[in-house]
This record gives C-alpha cells, structure tokens and sequence, in this order.
C-alpha cells in the first residue's frame, strides 16, 4: 500500500493539515515540528502525489513533445531515443513527466498543441526540428503555451534557445576532404525547411566555395535510409560523379555506405562518405564511419532544465549554447582515386 500524509500524520502525531504544511513548505508550523514531519515522511518512504500536486496547483508537472515525423523514420532515427532519455533524466529529478505525441497526418500537429492546452495535460513544451518562419510560434503564442526551442527559429520568438551549431562539424568535414584532394564533393542533406537541415547544407556550400570549388552536387532526402540509398544512387547516375559525399546523418550515411558496397564500389578507395551525429554503431561499420558527434542526450537535458527553470521564473531568458560537434575521423575517408 502507498503510503500517505494520514500514514505521516501518525507517524509524527501531528494532524494532516500540518503534515501538508510542512511537505509543501508553507508557513503553519514550527521548525521543530517540520523536521520531525520531514523525518517521519522519509521514514516511511512517502512519495507525494503527482496527480494530487497536479489538482491543488492547477499544473500537470508535465512537459510536451510533439514530433511531426513519419513514425517509420522515427523509430529507426538513434537522435530521438537519447534525445528523449536526456529529457526524461532531468525531467525525474523535478517530478515532471513527458508527453510525448507523434503527430504524423496533416493537420495533426496543430491539433495535438491545441489539444494538450486545452485538456491541460502540459506545462510547457520543446519544439524540436525547428523550421524556416515557424508557424508554431505563432500558434503557441495564441494558446499562451511556454516552450524552448532547439535553435533559434528565424521567425522572431519570444521563447528561449538551446543552440547547438552543426555548421562548423560539417564545415571540418568538408575542409577534411578537400584536404585529401577531393573536389567533387556532394551533400545529401536533410529536409531544407528544418533549420539544421538548411544550415548544414549551407555550411558545406560556403566550404566549398572558399576553398575555390562549385555547390553543384546537392540531393535533399528526408534523414531516412531510403531516401539515403536513392540520392545515393542518383548521384552515382551523373556524368560528374562525386568521390565524396557528406550526408546530413549517419542513417543516410550507413544506406549509403551499403549502396555503394552493393554496386561494387570500395569505401574509401572509391568514395568516401562521413556522417552526422556519430551514433554508436558508426564505429562498428565497415570501414568505420567518419561522423560529427552531436550530444542528444546532453541536448535533451538542457533544454527540458531550460523549460522547468523557465516555468518556475528562474531563467534569464538567455539563450543556452552547447559545445559545438566534433569531427570524428575514421576509416571510411581518404585520399581520392587516382
């Protein structure tokens, strides 16, 4: 049986109403007495009550995560998984809970918001793959809903940031190939109305354009493996073949990898490839995968930290900007085929 304020109360003989004073840190009892109440309650192991916080506040202790992808791709995309867990880490030590809701019809993003406010399910949310004139912005304006963004939108927005720039990791990869001798080097990159995916290609054309060389061998996909293995297969198809291709992602980096052994093309001899996010099977693929390594776990913490102190009118409305990715050097790069 769990145990309740009835179960203190005895324990510490002090009526409820003290008991509840003195868990909830109000005035109405003595110093002596709330110790004694506080020692009773560890004693026992008390727990309070989320739903029971959640009815006398009027707050739910909850955060809200709605994620507008196709289920598919998010079940098989290593981000979500230690983004969420970084979450869910902070989120324990704060008695909160995740909602999380995958909104993948039309129309069902906007609904899910709509309807986390108006059940009163949520406090705040994390708006993640943040896009280009976001119009959730707009939207959790409307509805009065507190949120934290990951990146800065380029729609003006009143809430907070947690920023991690993915420009200077693709920019070491690139420099790192042209430093091998590749010059025909192609991107496939991620959705362009997400703003990492945006950024990430423009952060490979400015590299190549300095260094003396043409953007001319873009393909977008969608982060997924499939699109991966067909902008893969696209770009083997040109007169001007690439011996390099950076990929907006490992998943798109490991089809690709897997394409090109299929039409029997070494890599690196043949092409090479590097990814993004460095995930932790990249070190196990053969060859291994030179990657960035992104901290979605790290990512996922701060940005519910941001939100909870947001909420709680502890945070200065800064921006948070975590430690830039890292080239991560491995097998599956080297000097072009003579």
């Amino acid at each position: 049986m769990a145990v309740t304020i009835s179960d203190v109360a005895r324990a510490a003989g002090v009526s409820k109403g003290a008991v509840s004073y003195a868990l909830n840190g109000q005035a109405g009892v003595s110093e002596e007495t709330r110790q004694r109440i506080l020692g009773a309650a560890k004693e026992l192991g008390w727990r309070p009550s989320l739903r029971a916080r959640s009815l006398s506040s009027s707050k739910a202790y909850a955060l809200g995560l709605v994620v507008a992808r196709n289920p598919r791709l998010l079940g098989t995309d290593p981000f979500f998984p230690s983004f969420i867990a970084g979450i869910e880490t902070t989120l324990a030590d704060r008695g909160y809970s995740l909602v999380l809701t995958v909104a993948a019809k039309h129309g069902a993003e906007e609904a899910s918001y709509r309807r986390l406010v108006h059940e009163g399910r949520v406090d705040g949310v994390i708006l993640s793959d943040v896009r280009t004139d976001d119009p959730r912005i707009a939207l959790l304006l409307e509805l009065g809903l507190p949120a934290v963004t990951l990146n800065r939108p380029t729609a003006a927005s009143p809430f907070p940031a947690v920023c991690m720039d993915d420009t200077e990791g693709i920019s070491s990869a690139v420099q790192h190939l042209v430093d091998l001798g590749h010059t025909r080097i192609a991107h496939v990159g991620g959705t362009q109305h997400y703003i990492h995916g945006l950024s990430r290609r423009t952060a490979w054309a400015n590299t190549l354009k300095r260094n003396g060389l043409e953007p001319d061998l873009f393909i977008e996909a969608d982060f997924g493996a499939q699109q991966g293995t067909e902008a893969t297969a696209r770009l083997l198809q040109l007169d001007r073949k690439p011996t390099a291709i950076v990929y907006a992602n490992d998943i798109m980096a490991t089809a690709g990898l897997s394409y090109l052994h299929q039409q029997g093309l070494r890599v690196p001899a043949d092409v090479s490839i590097t990814g993004y996010d460095n995930t932790e099977y990249a070190q196990y693929l053969n060859p291994a995968l030179t990657s960035i390594g992104s901290d979605p776990l790290l990512w996922g913490s701060t940005a519910a930290q941001v939100l909870l102190n947001q909420l709680e009118g502890k945070h200065d409305g800064q921006d948070i900007i975590l430690p830039e990715p890292q080239l991560i050097v491995r097998g599956s790069t080297a000097e072009p085929p003579a």
